[in-house]
């Protein structure tokens, strides 16, 4: 491992990690004690203290274990907006040492089917205007993927009526009655009365299955205890001098690791006070850091982008914003330039994958380089090797990045195969493999200059075009199809499908039509934007389609590069 970049360490962070041998519950309780009154969340007009999400936290867990027979180990779906609801049902399955399963919720019915079947969930949790996202598995008896229990929840549920005005006019519906047999009101667990019974939670009880998509086009649970979440919010929280007093916005969607790291769990770890939007919305983000005085953001550029050019960003005061971080895509040049000398503010990017549970590379606060994966945080250790002959590379040399630390995954949910191709040993250590292409400059810092692997980054989240072209193949017109990343002023990249029509069907449907079709069949940042008709696609020698030239030719052809950027 290099030690160039411990000449630049931040002064005070120490060079080890130590995790404390505790559960995620135990900030919950902790922060209740110490600061019972304090506002733990702040969501549409209404302000949740410690003490109060402490108690529903404990209410719904004994529901979900006594009338819903959630045990210690059993997998539990989480598909919600922002909301109180998401934070104590996630902690809530934790405290019985269940695992939780966070859903995209713009999921469709096949893939919440996959994500259930595929992790052994029966249990779910789900706000109400996802429901038919998912209604059609409840009681489906011996269905893969069948649920036999729902909590479901309305965002408007225990809010004033001028907090209902501040959310989304899709998200205002009040709370429907439920009829179907096997659902229930999340409002009947907040008043469930009897305590948990309590099974022994250890800190090493995995935690949390996030699914990643990846280069065969069935998504992989990544395997996260409480100590790897822990290690990673606590390496985040000293590397940057974060404190109990610290105001949080969290607006990056918790399902993901980003929002839900930087928005849930490190305030709630601090103690600190959380200010939550249900999705994105510019002008609410900003007016809510000038209200609530808000000190730290996480966010992808899209979103930092997004905000800074709201004409009220310009008029409001925005001075309490002390840290700005994310990652997910490389900060573009001329909006970092503009963050700093109008706002004084410096984006501190880092580097994280799903499968380190966020943290993992960052830069030093007061020393940061532009558009750089940062460095590796204390205690971890990643190299550059070859990724053909996995030798490690001298300094200056593009190879693929491997890591390891504390907040690296134990594997993939049973997915042995997975495992021997992502993991490597080297130096009678495991490092696991990122698949991205860097290399480290003369002062130990990384940077991202490729993919081994194929991989859309859309505003931060990952688009595996593998799992894209399965599903196009589905769509009887298709003959075959290559799905490419292209550059995206706002996103960073887009997804784009190059595709040959059956003889049939030329002439018979449009671009947009494909477009129309996808977006039914999966999650909307996955499905294409943009679609062009081929008469055929070049392949290899050995008949593969050659994504790589298409994927250049068309940047060429747009006069542009293909970007690349943390994820």
């Amino acid at each position: 491992m290099s030690n160039l970049h411990k000449k630049f360490w931040p002064p005070g962070v120490p060079h080890d990690l130590r995790v404390p041998q505790v559960t995620l519950n135990h900030f919950v309780e902790t922060a209740a004690l110490r600061y019972p009154d304090k506002a733990a969340l702040i969501f549409a007009e209404r302000v949740i203290s410690y003490r109060e999400l402490h108690q529903q936290i404990e209410a719904v867990a004994a529901f979900l274990q006594q009338r819903l027979g959630v045990a210690h180990g059993d997998r539990v779906l989480l598909m919600s907006q922002n909301c109180p609801q998401f934070v104590i049902a996630f902690y809530a399955v934790l405290r019985l040492g269940a695992v939780v399963v966070p859903v995209n919720p713009m999921s469709m019915l096949s893939e919440v089917r996959y994500y259930a079947a595929n992790s052994g969930a029966q249990v779910a949790c789900v706000a109400q205007e996802l429901l038919p996202q998912l209604q059609p598995l409840v009681g489906a008896a011996d269905e893969a993927g069948a649920l036999r229990a729902v909590l479901v929840h309305a965002y408007t549920d225990g809010l004033s009526e001028a907090g209902v005005q501040t959310l989304p006019p899709a998200m205002r519906d009040p709370f429907a009655p439920l009829k179907a047999e096997g659902l229930t009101a999340f409002t009947a667990a907040l008043e469930w009365t009897s305590a948990v019974h309590d099974n022994a939670v250890q800190p090493n009880d995995l935690a949390v299955l996030p699914y990643t998509s990846g280069t065969t086009g069935h998504p992989k649970g990544c395997c996260h205890t409480h100590s790897t979440v822990l290690a990673s919010n606590i390496g985040s929280q000293v590397w940057r001098g974060l404190h109990a007093d610290a105001v949080f916005l969290c607006v990056a969607p918790l399902f993901h690791m980003l929002g839900m790291q930087n928005g849930m769990n490190m305030p709630i770890t601090l103690g600190a006070t959380v200010v939550m939007l249900p999705r994105w919305d510019a002008a609410q983000a900003v007016a809510s850091v000038a209200r609530y005085r808000v000190t730290v953001w996480t966010a992808p550029p899209a979103m930092v982008i997004d905000f800074f050019a709201q004409p009220s960003a310009q008029t409001s005061d925005l001075s309490s914003l002390a840290l700005l971080s994310g990652g997910g895509a490389a900060m573009p040049e001329a909006v970092a330039t503009m963050l700093f000398d109008k706002f004084g503010l410096s984006y501190n990017e880092a580097y994280g994958l799903s499968e380190t549970a966020a943290f993992l590379h960052a830069n030093p606060v007061a020393r940061g380089k532009r558009q750089c994966l940062g460095v590796p945080t204390q205690g971890v250790d990643s190299r550059i090797i070859d990724p053909e002959t996995l030798q490690e590379l001298p300094q200056g040399e593009v190879g693929e990045l491997i890591t390891r630390g504390a907040q690296v995954m134990q594997g993939y949910w049973q997915n042995p195969e997975a495992d021997r191709s992502s993991f490597v040993e080297l130096d009678g250590h495991r490092f696991f493999r990122t698949g991205d292409l860097a290399l480290v400059d003369e002062e130990g810092y990384f940077f991202m200059r490729d993919r081994l692997k194929r991989m859309i980054n859309a505003s931060g989240l990952k688009v595996w075009p593998a799992e894209v072209e399965n599903t196009l193949y589905s769509h009887p017109a298709v003959h075959e199809a290559c799905v490419i990343a292209v550059p995206d002023a706002k996103r960073g990249e887009t997804v784009m499908a190059l595709l040959v029509l059956k003889p049939a069907f030329k002439g018979q449907l449009s671009e947009q039509d494909i477009i129309d079709w996808s977006r039914q069949q999966m999650a909307v940042y996955k499905a294409p934007r943009l679609v062009r008709f081929m008469d055929s696609l070049p392949k290899s020698g050995t008949g593969k389609i050659m994504w790589r030239q298409l994927q250049e030719d068309e940047h060429a052809s747009r006069g542009t590069q293909a970007q690349t950027g943390t994820v």
